[in-house]
C-alpha cells in the first residue's frame, strides 16, 4: 500500500473547506437536494423550480426553471468588490513583451464591445453556434464571455489542430461565422493562424457550409502578421471595428438548460464527439470544484497550464474560477520555452500559490531538468494535476521538487464529458495516496462493476469498468446532433431497465478501468481497451507503466499490447531515459526486474 502525506496544518487552517461533514451533506441520501449548495454559489435572474429531473431519463435536467446568464456571473457580479482586482495576467512566449494584467472592470469593457459586434456586426442571436479557433491568449477568454453574455453558443477548437479539423467542426455545428487571430507565439516561432483559418474555411465549404464573416484578432495590436490576405467582405479585423469603441450591452437570461459551449473529444471509432455542456448546471459545478477542491480565493493567484481548446481550460481557466472572483494566469506559448526555469521565473515573478498542470508536463520537467524548480523562490500552496495517470515516483518527485514539500498535491480523475471534477482529494480533509486519485469528491459516488455488472469490492485488487452511481449537475446534456450515441457511449453498458426514469438505474460508464483499495481509494488503470489479458491475467497498462517508473534511469515510459500465440496478449514496453543515462543491458535487466516485481 502506498503511503500516505498530509496537508499541513497552515493549509488546513486557511482551506475553503475543512469541514468533514461535507461528505454527509452530499451523501446518496441527499440527491438531488445537496446540489442546490452548489447552485447558491452563482447569481440567478429566476431561482429554480426543480432542482433535478429525470423524466427523459439519461437526459438529466438541472435546476429546471432557472435563469442566468453565465458573462454576469464571471463578470458584471464582480464589479462592486473587485472592479480594479486584476481578473486575467496575459503572459506573451516572448519574455521581452510585457505581462498584461486585465481587471475585472477592463474584462467587462472589452466584453461588452466584443458581445455588441457579435449580435450588431456579425449578427449572431441566441442559441447559434459560432467556432473559435484561437490561440491561448485573452482574446480568446474575452470572446467566449462575450459569446456567453448575447446566449450565442461557443466552440472553441484548439489552435494547434489542422485547418481541416476546424472547417469540420464548422460544417458539423453549421457556423456561418468564424473567430480567429492572425498569428501567435509558440516555441519561439510566430504561427501563422489566419492562415489555417483560410484551410478551415476551405474545407467547410467542400461540405457546403460557406462562412460568411470571419473575425480576427491582432496579435499585436495595428499590425496584421499573418501571410494570407484579407477576403473584402468577409473578413475583418475586430479591433479596428472602432465604431464599436465603448458600447455596452445587457446579459441575456437564458434557461439554466440552455447550452453554454459545445466541445469537441475523441470518440471511439475516431469520430469526434461534441459535448453539449449547459449553462445553470455547469456552471454551478465547476465554480463549486473551483473554491473547495482548488481551494481559490480571491487573494490568490492561480495559473492551469492546459489549452482552452481542451476542457480543463473551459472549466477550470475560464469559467470555475472567473466565476468566484480569481485571478488566473494565462499563458501564450510552450512551458518550457526559452528554457525550463520560465514556468518557475513567472510563477516567482506573478506570486502564483496554485499551480494546475499534467503529469506530461511533470514528467518532461523531471525529465530535463530535474533541479530547476529549486533555484527560485515562489510558493505553492497547491499543485493540481489533471489529464492522466500520474505514476508515483513522478508524484513524489512533484511533490518534493515542485512543491518543496510544502504542497498539497489533488490528482483529480473526470472527463470532458463530466464538465469538473469527479474522483480526488478533499485538499483538506483527505491526506494524498501517490498513484491514487482518491476517492469519490462529494456528491459523486463511483463504483467498479465487472463485465457482468457486478460491484468489484475495494480490496479485490481486480481492474474494472469504473462508473459513477448518480448524476451530477456538470454531465454533458447529451452529444451533438447524436442522442443516440450519448445513451449508448454512457450508460447503456449496465441500464439495469432502458425505460426507466429513476436515475439509479442508469450509472454512467467512464469508460475508463480502475480497481478501489480498502481504503476506498482509486486507481485508475487507463481506457478499458488499455487493459491487456496474459494468459487471463487482466493487467493494466498504467500498472506495468508505474512499475517502470520506478527505475531511477527511466525519464518516460509506455506500454501497449501485442498479441502472442502463447498467452493471448504481451506487453511491450517502450522507455525513454533521463538524458544523462545511457541504454545498456544492465538498464534493460533492471527494468524487467522492476515489472516482475
Amino acid at each position: 500500500m502506498s503511503e500516505y502525506y498530509y496537508p499541513s496544518d497552515e493549509f488546513v487552517k486557511q482551506a475553503n473547506c475543512n469541514d468533514p461533514s461535507v461528505y454527509k451533506r452530499f451523501s446518496i441520501e441527499n440527491f438531488p437536494k445537496c446540489y442546490e449548495e452548489m447552485a447558491h454559489l452563482l447569481s440567478w435572474d429566476k431561482k429554480w423550480d426543480k432542482v433535478f429531473d429525470s423524466s427523459n431519463a439519461p437526459f438529466w435536467r438541472w435546476f429546471v426553471g432557472g435563469k442566468l446568464n453565465a458573462c454576469y456571473n464571471c463578470v458584471d457580479r464582480h464589479l462592486l468588490k473587485y472592479k480594479n482586482k486584476v481578473a486575467i495576467y496575459f503572459v506573451p512566449e516572448p519574455e521581452d513583451e510585457n505581462i498584461l494584467p486585465i481587471t475585472y472592470q477592463q474584462l467587462y469593457n472589452r466584453v461588452n464591445e466584443v458581445a455588441v459586434i457579435l449580435k450588431e456586426f456579425a449578427g449572431l442571436k441566441p442559441g447559434d453556434r459560432v467556432v473559435l479557433y484561437m490561440p491561448m491568449t485573452s482574446e480568446l477568454v474575452i470572446t467566449m464571455l462575450a459569446c456567453a453574455r448575447i446566449g450565442v453558443i461557443h466552440s472553441q477548437i484548439f489552435a494547434g489542430y489542422s485547418g481541416k479539423v476546424c472547417g469540420d467542426r464548422i460544417w458539423d455545428l453549421d457556423s456561418r461565422v468564424l473567430i480567429t487571430m492572425d498569428c501567435y507565439y509558440r516555441n519561439g516561432r510566430l504561427i501563422d493562424q489566419k492562415k489555417k483559418a483560410d484551410e478551415a474555411i476551405k474545407c467547410a465549404k467542400t461540405f457546403g457550409k460557406e462562412v460568411e464573416k470571419v473575425l480576427i484578432w491582432q496579435r499585436h495590436p495595428n499590425k496584421y502578421s499573418s501571410s494570407s490576405p484579407l477576403v473584402e467582405g468577409r473578413d475583418f479585423i475586430i479591433n479596428q471595428l472602432e465604431e464599436f469603441r465603448h458600447k455596452k450591452i445587457d446579459p441575456i437570461s437564458v434557461s439554466s438548460e440552455d447550452p453554454l459551449f459545445i466541445i469537441f473529444t475523441s470518440g471511439s471509432g475516431g469520430r469526434p464527439v461534441g459535448c453539449v455542456h449547459s449553462s445553470g448546471g455547469y456552471l454551478s459545478y465547476v465554480a463549486w470544484m473551483s473554491k473547495y477542491v482548488l481551494d481559490i480565493k480571491p487573494e490568490d493567484v492561480y495559473w492551469c497550464l492546459s489549452d482552452i481548446g481542451w476542457i480543463t481550460g473551459h472549466s477550470f481557466t475560464v469559467y470555475g474560477p472567473l466565476c468566484i472572483g480569481a485571478t488566473v494566469v494565462l499563458y501564450e506559448g510552450h512551458p518550457s520555452y526559452p528554457d525550463y526555469g520560465r514556468p518557475w521565473r513567472l510563477s516567482e515573478e506573478l506570486d502564483v500559490n496554485i499551480f494546475h498542470t499534467t503529469p506530461s508536463f511533470i514528467r518532461l520537467f523531471r525529465k530535463y531538468n530535474p533541479d530547476e524548480p529549486l533555484k527560485y523562490n515562489y510558493s505553492f500552496k497547491l499543485i493540481a494535476t489533471v489529464g492522466e495517470s500520474i505514476e508515483p515516483e513522478v508524484w513524489k518527485w512533484c511533490y518534493e521538487v515542485i512543491g518543496k514539500r510544502k504542497s498539497v498535491i489533488v490528482d483529480c480523475w473526470w472527463l470532458t464529458e463530466s464538465g469538473g471534477f469527479l474522483c480526488g482529494t478533499m485538499p483538506a480533509l483527505k491526506p494524498m495516496k501517490p498513484g491514487f486519485v482518491g476517492p469519490g469528491l462529494p456528491g459523486i459516488h463511483p463504483v467498479v462493476l465487472d463485465e457482468n455488472g457486478k460491484e468489484i469490492l475495494p480490496g479485490e485488487n481486480r481492474p474494472g469498468n469504473l462508473c459513477i452511481k448518480n448524476p451530477w449537475p456538470g454531465i454533458i446534456k447529451t452529444i451533438w446532433k447524436d442522442d443516440d450515441l450519448y445513451v449508448n457511449s454512457y450508460y447503456l453498458k449496465f441500464c439495469k431497465d432502458p425505460n426507466s426514469k429513476d436515475w439509479k438505474d442508469w450509472p454512467f460508464v467512464s469508460g475508463d478501468a480502475a480497481f478501489v483499495s480498502e481504503d476506498g481509494y482509486i486507481q485508475i488503470m487507463g481506457r478499458i481497451d488499455d487493459i491487456i489479458n496474459i494468459a487471463g491475467h487482466r493487467i493494466g497498462t498504467r500498472e506495468i507503466e508505474a512499475a517502470v517508473f520506478n527505475v531511477e534511469e527511466v525519464a518516460e515510459a509506455a506500454v501497449v499490447g501485442a498479441k502472442d500465440d502463447v498467452k493471448g496478449m504481451v506487453p511491450h514496453v517502450y522507455v525513454s531515459l533521463k538524458p544523462i543515462c545511457v541504454p545498456s543491458e544492465e538498464v534493460v535487466k533492471k527494468i524487467k526486474d522492476a515489472v516482475v516485481d
